[in-house]
């Protein structure tokens, strides 16, 4: 898992602790970002490393998301992303790198009141368990860099899932990220 850790970490807002839970189909690009979202957050990644992430609009409801480690600030990736509300919550939706199997990843977001953005992932194992038991459509992956589950649900399958109050532990915290100030 540790090659997936470079990839997860340049999706940091993306992290999943290791394991990749991917979907054949991105969101639409269809909403657009909610208000204080784009911009400049710091944070702490899952290994303690200081983290940067700004996000910016590259068109009609797109985004972009560029990380950098502190330490290393013109070290960067850029991935770009699309976000959709649906229910009560925030998703955002980026293509996965081709060698984790190329299709989409979502993640839940909330833009609290101490101005953080907390980012949650979905869990692998209850995704797994949801295919197991019928709920999505999918199988499991194996790359050699580890886990993952592909979803083949459509999204109205997928969203019926993630809505349901009995599975709202299937999100975990991924990161949280601080506001930037502007001035410095």
């Amino acid at each position: 898992m540790k090659a997936w850790r470079g990839v997860l970490i340049a999706l940091s807002f993306l992290l999943l602790s290791g394991c990749l839970v991917t979907f054949k189909e991105p969101l639409p690009a269809s909403d657009p970002a909610p208000k204080g979202l784009l911009g400049k957050w710091s944070g702490i990644n899952a290994w303690g490393e200081p983290m940067s992430l700004e996000l910016t609009r590259v068109g009609n409801d797109r985004y972009q998301a560029v990380t950098y480690f502190k330490a290393k600030p013109r070290e960067r990736e850029a991935y770009p992303f699309t976000v959709s509300r649906h229910g009560s919550r925030w998703y955002l939706s980026a293509k996965v790198p081709g060698r984790f199997g190329g299709h989409y990843t979502i993640a839940g977001f909330e833009l609290t009141d101490k101005r953080e953005l907390v980012v949650y992932n979905l869990d692998l194992e209850q995704i797994n368990q949801a295919i197991q038991h019928k709920a999505l459509d999918g199988q499991a992956f194996q790359t050699d860099d580890g886990d993952g589950v592909q979803v083949d649900s459509n999204l109205d399958k997928v969203f019926a899932y993630l809505d349901d109050p009995a599975n709202s532990d299937v999100f975990v915290e991924a990161v949280r990220y601080q506001r930037q100030n502007s001035a410095k």
